[in-house]
């Protein structure tokens, strides 16, 4: 029985639809689409604020579990003493 997944070229994709396309495609209309937005003049900007909430929201999202872990390291740490 023939495989007849033309899009799929070993990535694990299906080909179907912008998720199956090539990472290249894919950037290349997303690109299109923001250039669009901001011509039309509906694309967000972030001023200054808006743009420090953003890193330091994006950096606690990061940062959470290694401040648990070595939390818990610490406490372990000064039980063994």
């Amino acid at each position: 029985m023939a495989n007849n997944n033309s899009g799929n070229n070993g990535n694990g994709r299906d080909g179907r639809g912008f998720a199956g396309m090539d990472p290249e495609k894919q950037r290349e209309i997303a690109s299109k689409g923001g250039k669009a937005a901001h011509e039309k003049g509906t694309a967000h900007e972030f001023d200054s604020q808006e743009a420090q909430e953003a890193g330091r929201k994006g950096g606690k999202a990061a940062h959470s579990n290694s401040r648990e872990d070595n939390s818990s390291d610490d406490e372990r740490s000064s039980d063994d003493d």
